[in-house]
């Protein structure tokens, strides 16, 4: 009887040890799996942080460098240049969008200009918030798809209420994107919720503020800083102005050598 006794509790004993064993074993395993687990959220997040903070300019941006790529070409051609600064969250650029947005179209079909756009924020720091930073990023994103002129156009015909922040909301910017047409849409929601253009916003709206340029819209033509859009341009003057440049470029183009004559035999 003692020994039958001796041996259950000796058995009794076994299955204790190997339960706390097992579960030693699941505890080593858990804690593993979370410092696994957190490395990666880490890394992430380290990931992330970096996209924003280069300066990576979206596809077709061109400039002097790198750092500098800051222009948005629409329809490359020569001789004029008309460089426009607009702000995304800007009702005065919005107005402005809106109104010269046919001349815009002639004067590019007219084959005399391009048009380089520059996004800038400034309407953040005079509203607060971040909507014209979360806005001008997604014009980038759209940009590498080549559809930014599309993405625009529908920004403005959306644009919320400047003292709102609206623009802020990622999903309005999403569903504008699927508004503005052709946009591979999760190329472009990775490009936005990974802020791969923040960096390059930021440092077009620090190029612009340290450029002493005022508010916005602004608008140049072959770098010379035109009259004020709001009071003093019109689309007509524009216009006539764009014509002027272009003429005075091509005259003092030089001339093409002629073809040489083929000789007789």
């Amino acid at each position: 009887m003692v020994a039958s006794a001796e041996k259950n509790d000796n058995g009794s004993d076994t299955t204790r040890k190997g339960s706390r064993g097992n579960w030693r074993n699941y505890a080593v395993t858990i804690v593993g799996l979370a410092v696994i687990c957190g490395a990666a959220t880490v890394v992430g997040q380290y990931s992330r942080a970096g996209e924003a903070t280069t300066v990576e300019p979206p596809s077709g941006a061109v400039g002097t460098s790198d750092a500098t790529k800051l222009d948005l070409p629409v329809k490359p051609t020569v001789p004029v240049t008309l460089t426009v600064y607009e702000d995304p969250r800007s009702p005065e650029s919005r107005a402005f969008a809106q109104q010269y947005a046919s001349t815009f179209s002639q004067l590019l079909a007219s084959g005399q200009v391009e048009i380089n756009y520059r996004l800038v924020t400034g309407s953040d720091r005079q509203y607060g918030g971040t909507g014209a930073q979360e806005a001008a990023e997604a014009a980038a994103c759209a940009q590498d798809q080549g559809r930014f002129p599309q993405f625009m156009d529908q920004l403005w015909q959306h644009q919320p209420d400047p003292k709102t922040d609206g623009l802020k909301d990622r999903k309005l910017l999403k569903q504008i994107a699927k508004k503005a047409g052709k946009i591979e849409h999760d190329t472009f929601d990775l490009c936005l919720d990974r802020n791969q253009r923040q960096g390059w916003v930021k440092k077009s709206q620090e190029t612009y503020a340290a450029s002493g340029l005022g508010p916005v819209p602004v608008v140049q033509l072959n770098g010379h800083t035109l009259a004020d859009p709001a009071t003093q341009l019109t689309p007509k003057k524009l216009t006539a102005l764009v014509t002027k440049e272009a003429r005075q470029v091509a005259a003092a183009a030089p001339a093409s050598p002629a073809p040489s004559a083929t000789p007789t035999p």
